[in-house]
């Protein structure tokens, strides 16, 4: 078999592959024995499918870049400068939109929130674990011990007022200072 002439239109060429020599034609091979005997797949520059040993086209653009392309409408697309993300088919695409993932892989475990305790301003970690083990009775008695020392505080305080007032009213008519000074108070 003698292998065709290769045909360069400028700096671009574009071959197939087909057992290291050059060739136009598709051959089919049993790509699962393929892959079981580690023989190398590409992968496809625009699609991302798998290119099995003598398929698909090879493309070498000017700057000596080479794509690999799984069939004509991958080429087709590609030189048409198509986006292969906005095209739904495209590996590209179906990996941006988590399309096919399986349900395992996809669900992200939380991270579950431990919760520690503190201590507040003016109690510290102890004096809350004391107040929190209280029965309902002790907690009851506290509150009434607390409210008479603020009744007994309150008519102490009461008292004390009562006296000084009662002294100043004992003193003789409110005089302002204006009139203890004389001036103005008398139109």
């Amino acid at each position: 078999m003698t292998t065709p002439e290769l045909a360069i239109n400028g700096p671009v060429a574009m071959l197939g592959m087909c057992r290291g020599a050059i060739c136009f034609g598709e051959h089919n091979f049993n790509s699962d024995r393929l892959l079981r005997c580690g023989i190398k797949v590409e992968i496809d520059s625009f699609s991302g499918y798998r290119i099995y040993p003598s398929k698909g086209k090879l493309f070498v653009r000017g700057d000596s870049k080479v794509f690999r392309f799984a069939g004509s409408k991958n080429a087709s697309l590609f030189l048409q400068r198509k986006n292969p993300r906005k095209i739904a088919w495209t590996q590209v695409y179906r990996r941006m939109h988590k399309k096919g993932i399986t349900e395992e892989v996809a669900k992200k475990r939380s991270r579950r929130t431990v919760k520690h305790q503190r201590g507040i301003v003016g109690a510290d970690l102890a004096a809350i674990a004391a107040k929190r083990n209280q029965t309902a009775a002790v907690r009851s008695q506290q509150r009434l011990a607390a409210i008479t020392k603020a009744k007994t505080e309150k008519k102490e305080k009461e008292v004390k007022k009562a006296k000084p007032a009662r002294q100043a009213t004992t003193s003789g008519p409110k005089v302002s200072k204006q009139q203890m000074k004389g001036g103005k108070g008398g139109r």
